[in-house]
């Protein structure tokens, strides 16, 4: 699975193979400053002292390297926070192959340990129709 880069911007039905209902599954979140350009299809994990949510790390301490959202709109929190909307449970259904990753989740092992996360939330993931 090729890496994608937080910088190419795609449609979220790119992202979602199925969802059961946007309103259900779908809700405004926190993206904390400092986490930069992040387009649509970027997992996310809750910061647990916060709720604010950034990118999904492949180690750490602070919750958010657990991934348990996908986020829905391209948002710039590079140097606010900024309110955005992401799918934080399901179920639903997402191409592996259209999800965007933070930098140190940068191979195809850490990719599928983010994947496996994502099921704790019932997000789910198959390959595209």
């Amino acid at each position: 699975m090729p890496f994608k880069t937080a910088s190419e911007a795609k449609p979220i039905g790119a992202v979602v193979v199925d969802e059961y209902n946007a309103e259900f599954n779908r809700e405004p979140i926190t993206i904390v400053a400092g986490s930069g350009v992040l387009k649509t299809g970027h997992v996310l994990g809750m910061i647990t002292a916060s709720g604010k949510y950034e990118p999904s790390p492949a180690t750490g301490s602070s919750g958010s390297q657990v991934a348990s959202a996908i986020l829905v709109d391209p948002v710039d929190a590079t140097s606010t926070d900024q309110v955005a909307m992401a799918i934080v449970n399901g179920p639903a259904i997402v191409d592996p192959s259209e999800l965007t990753y933070a930098t140190s989740v940068n191979n195809d092992s850490l990719k599928a340990a983010k994947l496996v996360q994502l099921k704790a939330v019932n997000i789910k993931s198959k390959k595209g129709a």
